[in-house]
């Protein structure tokens, strides 16, 4: 299951952003010392904006904006703390489903819940009077029945070679850890059904994976063993607040980071897409999406800075949009860095011994059923011939 309040698929407007010396008309270019008078000004402007919001331009560290340049950057031994921002989009070539895209997306095809609105299945209120849907869709897209794709296994390997300060993801699938990542190497924003918690205010008994997946797929509507509240898994609702580790990490991280690869998320909810603005001014941004986004509103690129991604404008430095699926961004990526043999024979070794792992697990699980049920009929026979005789 993906994260409910973010996804990679929706479309984004491109924004327009004027060029205030392309706006100026000929007459005021003959003006000689007015157009001179209004360049300064504007020269002012930027640097007054500069000086008071911290966002001037900082020096320029790819010597080419592109994949290409990215992957000298990383080869040249500079770069040493990349951390991954990752959404809905690095999961749907495993088969789960984002949540804005028109027609696929898990927002499209809610209506047999019978909700008032789509998004109503992640809201908090909404949850503890009616938790059916929720659960009803937790079946159909309950972690441990997808494999990690090739781009999960993309960022496992910068972990295995050393690169990786941290992955912040806003996905609740579960499938970075599946890969190989560790809880220190994650952040999972909107958090995991790694831990489910009782809502009771004052309960809160705590509960595992396997705790939670019986109760789903029995059909039952989890309910706490001590007081009988309703049991969530630990994912983040709408009107509920991120765990407090983001804002503590995120602190200690992206002054750091060398390097920011962000994947399949169209930033689009707060505050995980404010993130890219938290590198310092020189760090490198990739975008690995099927559209570009998270850019600068007009008004902040009108005076050529912001916080937001710049990949078109005469003034882009830093920012590189590599617009294709996640895995064929990250193979890419992978095969410039000389990785990419490696990424498809790790990504194989691993999908067989997940198969494998599982035909094993349903085998115990047949074996020890028929187990049951032949030590079970004996015993009935010898109950019932005990009572005759």
């Amino acid at each position: 299951m993906s994260d409910a309040p973010e996804s990679s698929d929706k479309k984004e407007e491109e924004t327009s952003i004027p060029n205030p010396e392309e706006d100026e008309s000929e007459d005021s270019s003959d003006e000689g010392e007015g157009g001179a008078s209004g360049e300064a000004e504007m020269d002012f402007l930027r640097n007054l904006f500069s000086r008071t919001l911290g966002l001037s331009p900082g020096e320029k560290v790819l010597d080419e904006l592109s994949l290409e340049g990215v992957a000298r950057y990383i080869q040249s031994g500079k770069c040493k703390n990349i951390i991954c921002m990752v959404g809905a989009g690095i999961s749907t070539s495993a088969g789960i489903p984002d949540f804005r895209s028109p027609g696929t997306g898990l927002y499209a095809n809610l209506q047999k819940y019978n909700l008032p609105y789509p998004e109503a299945i992640f809201q908090i209120d909404y949850f503890k009077k009616h938790p059916e849907p929720f659960f009803a869709l937790a079946k159909e897209l309950y972690p441990g029945q997808f494999k990690p794709t090739v781009c999960h296994y993309f960022i496992r390997m910068l972990k295995d070679k050393g690169l990786l300060r941290r992955c912040y993801s806003q996905n609740i699938d579960t499938l970075e850890r599946v890969a190989g990542l560790q809880g220190d190497d994650l952040i999972e924003a909107h958090g995991t059904f790694y831990t489910s918690h009782c809502v009771s205010f004052l309960c809160r008994k705590e509960y595992n994976l396997d705790w939670m997946k019986e109760k789903i797929f029995s059909d039952e509507i989890p309910k706490c063993d001590k007081c009988n509240g309703l049991v969530k898994p630990d994912i983040v609702f709408f009107g509920e607040n991120l765990p407090a580790r983001f804002f503590t990490s995120m602190k200690m991280d992206f002054p750091r980071c060398d390097l920011l690869i962000i994947m399949g998320t169209s930033l689009q909810v707060q505050p995980f897409a404010s993130l890219v603005s938290r590198v310092s001014n020189s760090t490198p941004r990739l975008l690995i999406n099927m559209e570009k986004t998270g850019q600068s509103d007009a008004l902040m690129g009108m005076f050529g800075f912001g916080g937001g991604m710049d990949f078109d404008s005469e003034k882009a430095y830093r920012d590189v949009a590599y617009l294709s699926t996640c895995d064929e961004g990250c193979l890419a990526l992978a095969d410039l860095l000389g990785w990419k043999v490696e990424l498809e024979e790790f990504v194989k070794r691993e999908h067989e011994r997940i198969d494998s792992k599982d035909k094993q697990d349903k085998a115990k699980s047949t074996n020890e059923s028929s187990g049951a049920a032949e030590g079970k009929a004996p015993g009935v026979e010898t109950e019932k011939s005990d009572k005759k005789e």
